[in-house]
Protein backbone atom coordinates (compact mmCIF):
# COMPACT_ATOMS: atom_id res chain seq x y z
CA UNK A 1 0.00 0.00 0.00
CA UNK A 2 1.64 3.76 -0.73
CA UNK A 3 2.34 5.18 2.45
CA UNK A 4 0.81 8.94 1.76
CA UNK A 5 1.52 10.86 5.03
CA UNK A 6 -0.98 11.71 7.96
CA UNK A 7 -4.50 13.17 8.21
CA UNK A 8 -6.69 14.80 10.36
CA UNK A 9 -10.04 14.55 10.57
CA UNK A 10 -12.01 16.69 13.03
CA UNK A 11 -14.89 15.42 13.94
CA UNK A 12 -14.20 11.83 13.14
CA UNK A 13 -16.12 9.94 15.81
CA UNK A 14 -19.14 9.39 13.65
CA UNK A 15 -20.76 9.84 10.37
CA UNK A 16 -19.09 11.47 7.27
CA UNK A 17 -15.93 11.99 9.62
CA UNK A 18 -15.56 8.48 10.48
CA UNK A 19 -16.38 7.29 7.03
CA UNK A 20 -13.51 9.64 5.40
CA UNK A 21 -11.26 8.68 8.47
CA UNK A 22 -11.74 5.15 7.09
CA UNK A 23 -11.23 5.96 3.20
CA UNK A 24 -8.20 7.82 3.88
CA UNK A 25 -6.70 4.91 5.70
CA UNK A 26 -7.60 2.77 3.07
CA UNK A 27 -5.85 4.65 0.65
CA UNK A 28 -2.30 5.11 2.63
CA UNK A 29 -2.63 7.46 5.20
CA UNK A 30 -2.14 7.29 9.03
CA UNK A 31 -5.00 9.03 10.53
CA UNK A 32 -5.67 11.51 13.82
CA UNK A 33 -9.01 11.78 14.92
CA UNK A 34 -10.72 14.64 17.18
CA UNK A 35 -13.76 14.01 18.91
CA UNK A 36 -15.50 15.98 21.41
CA UNK A 37 -17.18 13.27 23.93
CA UNK A 38 -17.83 10.09 22.23
CA UNK A 39 -14.70 8.58 22.84
CA UNK A 40 -16.04 5.00 22.50
CA UNK A 41 -17.03 6.12 18.83
CA UNK A 42 -13.52 7.49 18.38
CA UNK A 43 -11.30 4.03 19.43
CA UNK A 44 -13.57 1.76 17.27
CA UNK A 45 -12.88 3.95 14.32
CA UNK A 46 -9.10 4.14 15.49
CA UNK A 47 -9.27 0.02 15.93
CA UNK A 48 -10.49 0.18 12.01
CA UNK A 49 -7.76 2.22 10.46
CA UNK A 50 -5.40 -0.23 12.55
CA UNK A 51 -6.90 -3.51 10.92
CA UNK A 52 -6.11 -2.12 7.67
CA UNK A 53 -2.47 -1.67 8.76
CA UNK A 54 -2.55 2.03 8.99
CA UNK A 55 -1.22 3.71 12.83
CA UNK A 56 -4.17 5.90 14.03
CA UNK A 57 -4.66 8.05 17.02
CA UNK A 58 -8.22 9.71 18.79
CA UNK A 59 -8.10 12.87 20.43
CA UNK A 60 -10.37 14.83 22.42
CA UNK A 61 -10.68 18.55 20.88
CA UNK A 62 -13.34 21.14 21.29
CA UNK A 63 -12.73 22.91 17.43
CA UNK A 64 -14.18 26.21 18.91
CA UNK A 65 -11.18 26.31 21.35
CA UNK A 66 -7.73 27.34 19.82
CA UNK A 67 -5.60 26.12 22.54
CA UNK A 68 -7.18 22.73 22.08
CA UNK A 69 -7.23 22.69 18.15
CA UNK A 70 -3.06 23.68 18.91
CA UNK A 71 -3.17 20.23 20.90
CA UNK A 72 -4.74 18.37 18.46
CA UNK A 73 -2.40 19.42 15.79
CA UNK A 74 0.99 18.46 18.21
CA UNK A 75 0.06 15.63 19.25
CA UNK A 76 -1.62 14.12 15.58
CA UNK A 77 2.33 15.46 14.45
CA UNK A 78 4.46 14.04 17.61
CA UNK A 79 2.79 10.12 17.00
CA UNK A 80 2.43 9.87 13.40
CA UNK A 81 4.65 12.64 12.24
CA UNK A 82 3.81 15.35 9.43
CA UNK A 83 0.80 16.19 8.57
CA UNK A 84 -0.64 16.71 4.62
CA UNK A 85 -3.97 16.26 4.82
CA UNK A 86 -6.47 18.06 6.65
CA UNK A 87 -10.85 17.22 6.78
CA UNK A 88 -12.24 20.62 8.58
CA UNK A 89 -15.68 18.59 9.23
CA UNK A 90 -16.71 19.30 12.73
CA UNK A 91 -20.21 20.85 12.86
CA UNK A 92 -23.29 20.52 14.70
CA UNK A 93 -27.15 21.55 13.99
CA UNK A 94 -30.17 22.94 16.52
CA UNK A 95 -33.41 21.33 16.30
CA UNK A 96 -35.40 22.88 13.02
CA UNK A 97 -36.99 26.08 13.36
CA UNK A 98 -37.64 29.83 11.73
CA UNK A 99 -35.01 32.91 11.79
CA UNK A 100 -37.91 34.38 13.92
CA UNK A 101 -37.62 31.76 16.86
CA UNK A 102 -33.61 31.75 16.81
CA UNK A 103 -31.86 33.01 19.93
CA UNK A 104 -28.60 34.16 20.28
CA UNK A 105 -27.68 30.99 22.44
CA UNK A 106 -28.75 28.85 19.77
CA UNK A 107 -26.66 31.08 17.02
CA UNK A 108 -23.39 31.14 19.33
CA UNK A 109 -23.17 27.94 19.26
CA UNK A 110 -23.95 27.25 15.61
CA UNK A 111 -21.67 29.53 14.30
CA UNK A 112 -19.26 29.49 17.30
CA UNK A 113 -18.00 25.46 16.16
CA UNK A 114 -19.31 25.28 12.36
CA UNK A 115 -17.66 28.77 11.64
CA UNK A 116 -15.20 29.59 13.61
CA UNK A 117 -13.86 26.39 14.53
CA UNK A 118 -13.60 25.58 10.67
CA UNK A 119 -11.41 29.11 10.65
CA UNK A 120 -9.16 27.53 13.58
CA UNK A 121 -8.99 24.41 12.54
CA UNK A 122 -7.88 25.69 8.84
CA UNK A 123 -5.33 28.31 10.34
CA UNK A 124 -3.61 25.93 12.51
CA UNK A 125 -3.63 23.30 9.59
CA UNK A 126 -1.49 25.79 7.50
CA UNK A 127 0.61 26.76 10.10
CA UNK A 128 1.95 23.32 10.40
CA UNK A 129 1.53 22.38 5.92
CA UNK A 130 2.69 25.71 4.53
CA UNK A 131 5.76 25.30 2.82
CA UNK A 132 6.82 28.68 3.98
CA UNK A 133 6.81 27.13 7.49
CA UNK A 134 8.83 24.10 7.18
CA UNK A 135 6.11 22.18 5.98
CA UNK A 136 5.58 19.70 2.80
CA UNK A 137 2.40 21.21 2.00
CA UNK A 138 -0.94 18.99 0.45
CA UNK A 139 -4.57 19.55 0.94
CA UNK A 140 -7.40 20.50 3.48
CA UNK A 141 -10.81 19.83 2.52
CA UNK A 142 -13.44 21.95 4.34
CA UNK A 143 -16.95 20.08 5.02
CA UNK A 144 -19.65 22.52 4.33
CA UNK A 145 -23.10 21.38 2.86
CA UNK A 146 -25.31 21.94 0.05
CA UNK A 147 -27.59 23.88 2.34
CA UNK A 148 -25.20 26.53 2.02
CA UNK A 149 -27.21 27.08 -1.28
CA UNK A 150 -29.75 26.23 -0.67
CA UNK A 151 -30.58 27.87 2.43
CA UNK A 152 -32.42 25.50 4.36
CA UNK A 153 -35.55 27.56 4.47
CA UNK A 154 -37.88 26.72 7.52
CA UNK A 155 -35.50 24.40 9.26
CA UNK A 156 -31.93 25.50 9.75
CA UNK A 157 -31.00 28.55 7.74
CA UNK A 158 -28.43 29.43 10.77
CA UNK A 159 -26.66 25.96 9.91
CA UNK A 160 -26.77 26.96 6.35
CA UNK A 161 -25.79 30.45 6.54
CA UNK A 162 -22.68 28.98 8.67
CA UNK A 163 -21.45 26.49 6.13
CA UNK A 164 -22.00 29.20 3.27
CA UNK A 165 -18.81 31.62 5.68
CA UNK A 166 -16.90 27.94 5.04
CA UNK A 167 -17.40 28.06 1.49
CA UNK A 168 -15.80 31.77 1.54
CA UNK A 169 -12.86 30.09 3.87
CA UNK A 170 -12.35 27.69 1.13
CA UNK A 171 -11.85 30.01 -2.11
CA UNK A 172 -10.19 32.73 -0.22
CA UNK A 173 -8.24 30.39 1.68
CA UNK A 174 -7.24 28.27 -1.49
CA UNK A 175 -5.69 31.69 -2.91
CA UNK A 176 -3.36 32.84 -0.18
CA UNK A 177 -1.60 29.37 0.33
CA UNK A 178 -1.99 28.28 -3.39
CA UNK A 179 1.81 29.20 -3.68
CA UNK A 180 2.75 27.65 -0.25
CA UNK A 181 1.99 24.01 -1.40
CA UNK A 182 -1.28 23.58 -0.20
CA UNK A 183 -4.83 22.79 -1.70
CA UNK A 184 -8.02 24.07 -0.63
CA UNK A 185 -11.03 22.46 -1.47
CA UNK A 186 -14.69 22.28 -0.37
CA UNK A 187 -17.14 19.66 -0.08
CA UNK A 188 -21.34 19.87 0.08
CA UNK A 189 -22.82 17.01 0.86
CA UNK A 190 -26.59 16.74 0.69
CA UNK A 191 -29.07 14.63 2.09
CA UNK A 192 -26.95 11.80 3.66
CA UNK A 193 -27.40 9.29 6.15
CA UNK A 194 -25.81 10.12 9.37
CA UNK A 195 -27.15 11.11 13.20
CA UNK A 196 -26.85 14.49 12.07
CA UNK A 197 -30.63 14.79 11.42
CA UNK A 198 -33.88 14.57 13.20
CA UNK A 199 -35.75 11.62 13.71
CA UNK A 200 -38.05 11.09 10.67
CA UNK A 201 -36.16 14.10 8.44
CA UNK A 202 -34.43 11.94 5.75
CA UNK A 203 -38.14 9.17 5.71
CA UNK A 204 -39.90 12.98 5.19
CA UNK A 205 -37.30 14.12 2.46
CA UNK A 206 -34.97 11.64 1.73
CA UNK A 207 -36.65 10.88 -1.74
CA UNK A 208 -36.73 14.15 -2.87
CA UNK A 209 -33.35 14.57 -4.47
CA UNK A 210 -33.44 13.67 -8.41
CA UNK A 211 -31.61 10.28 -8.07
CA UNK A 212 -34.35 9.51 -5.40
CA UNK A 213 -32.54 8.63 -1.96
CA UNK A 214 -30.20 9.74 0.54
CA UNK A 215 -26.81 9.48 -0.09
CA UNK A 216 -24.35 7.35 2.19
CA UNK A 217 -21.61 8.36 4.49
CA UNK A 218 -19.24 6.25 2.45
CA UNK A 219 -20.09 7.99 -0.73
CA UNK A 220 -19.30 11.19 0.22
CA UNK A 221 -15.71 9.29 2.26
CA UNK A 222 -14.72 8.30 -1.34
CA UNK A 223 -14.63 11.85 -2.79
CA UNK A 224 -12.74 13.17 0.29
CA UNK A 225 -10.22 10.61 -0.32
CA UNK A 226 -9.90 11.02 -4.00
CA UNK A 227 -9.64 14.83 -3.47
CA UNK A 228 -6.69 14.33 -0.55
CA UNK A 229 -5.08 12.30 -3.50
CA UNK A 230 -2.44 13.46 -6.24
CA UNK A 231 -5.56 12.48 -8.66
CA UNK A 232 -6.81 16.08 -7.82
CA UNK A 233 -3.71 17.62 -8.04
CA UNK A 234 -4.88 20.54 -10.35
CA UNK A 235 -8.19 21.29 -8.00
CA UNK A 236 -7.90 23.93 -5.36
CA UNK A 237 -10.41 26.75 -4.70
CA UNK A 238 -13.49 23.98 -5.96
CA UNK A 239 -16.68 23.04 -4.24
CA UNK A 240 -17.66 19.64 -5.04
CA UNK A 241 -21.72 18.90 -4.48
CA UNK A 242 -22.25 15.54 -3.56
CA UNK A 243 -25.98 15.46 -2.80
CA UNK A 244 -27.78 13.09 -5.53
CA UNK A 245 -28.62 15.88 -7.78
CA UNK A 246 -30.18 18.22 -4.67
Amino acid sequence: MTDRGTAVVTGGSRGIGAAAAIALAADGWDVGVSYRTRSEDAEQVVAARERLGRRAVAVQAEVSEPAEVEGLFDTVSAELGLIGAVVNNSGVVSPAGRVADYDVERLERVFRINTIGAFLVAGSAVRRMSTERGGRGRVIINVSSRGAVLGSAGEYVDYASSKAAVDTLTVGLANEVAKEGIRVLGIRPGLIETEIHEPGRLDRIGTTPPLGRPGTADEVAALIAFLASDGASYMTGSMVDVAGGR
